[in-house]
């Protein structure tokens, strides 16, 4: 009776975790397609706006802006800061995990002497609250951390954190801005990604939109009102929230994705297990159904003698 008893106190236990785990698969499929959905509507948005960056780069013969050459060599000179796009909530699988490794990659590239001799000392900006305990506890300098509470992203969102980067980009506080997220191949490919946002290299732009698919841009010409300069500090800081935006949406929905990959793998895993608990109850219940019916007829047989 007690290993009865013991086997269904743990069925029910995994029952009442394979309902949560069913529940939390619901929510995230739904979160998914919404996620998905603004993430299609954006992806066309953000992709022209990285193509006009490259049409006006490539005419522009000579620009002085620090956009496009770096804050220059002051007291964090050769700082690089890393924008870490992870959740707020765990239980999404290796989602959160790949992005760590993806840090430290980074990181430990840094850390190496580059061409000038020196290394570059990495400073960690963060979103999501997962990131933030992982990192407290890293050699890494955190500069700001920032929470939003695993809603689907909006505008006002991505304007917060451009405007603090760009911000302490022209201040000095670093010479580069890198941000890495998850890139949703596809439902059940997620892959992590980065890439640098400050200062604008229009080769690189033209290679990422040659990876992407599309045409290269050929070279044009614009005529600039009042100034290449004015009309450069008026767009950067436009394309730097819009491309936040974009990686924060994508991430949403890579995240959502994960979380249900892994809430369907643990129903999964809750089921086989309830079957092989069952499997035990119904044989531990025969057996002792088997050894009352031999007491009875035992007795019954001391009895007739």
């Amino acid at each position: 009776m007690t290993n009865l008893r013991d086997v269904r106190l743990r069925m029910r236990s995994i029952e009442q975790t394979l309902q949560v785990t069913k529940a939390m698969n619901l929510i995230s499929t739904s979160k998914l397609r919404k996620g998905r959905r603004v993430l299609e509507d954006t992806e066309p948005f953000f992709t022209r706006i990285q193509k006009t960056m490259c049409d006006i780069l490539a005419g522009a013969e000579s620009l002085e802006s620090i956009f496009f050459g770096g804050s220059g060599e002051s007291a964090a000179g050769k700082r690089s800061a890393i924008l870490v796009l992870t959740s707020d909530k765990g239980l999404a699988g290796g989602y959160n995990a790949n992005i760590f490794r993806q840090v430290h990659r980074i990181c430990e590239e840094f850390s190496k002497p580059g061409e000038a001799g020196s290394p570059r000392i990495p400073v960690l900006i963060l979103i999501g609250a997962i990131g933030y305990r992982y990192f407290i506890n890293s050699p890494y300098l955190i500069l700001e951390n920032f929470s939003f509470s695993s809603r689907l992203p909006v505008m006002d969102d991505a304007k917060e954190i451009a405007d603090f980067v760009i911000s302490q980009y022209l201040w000095g506080m670093f010479s580069e801005v890198h941000i890495v997220y998850t890139h949703m191949h596809s439902a059940v490919r997620l892959l992590p990604a980065s890439r640098q946002i400050l200062p604008l290299r229009a080769e690189k732009l033209q290679e990422e939109i040659a990876l992407s698919g599309l045409e290269k841009r050929v070279e044009l010409r614009f005529e600039y009102l009042p100034s290449e300069e004015v009309v450069f500090d008026a767009l950067v800081p436009l394309y730097i929230k819009g491309i936040i935006y974009g990686c924060l949406v994508e991430s949403y929905a890579s995240e959502q994705s994960a979380r249900m990959a892994a809430m369907d793998e643990a129903s999964k895993s809750a089921g086989e297990m309830l079957d092989s608990l069952q499997l035990s109850y119904n044989r531990a219940r025969q057996a002792g159904i088997t050894q009352e019916i031999t007491e009875i007829v035992g007795g019954s047989s001391v009895l007739n003698e």
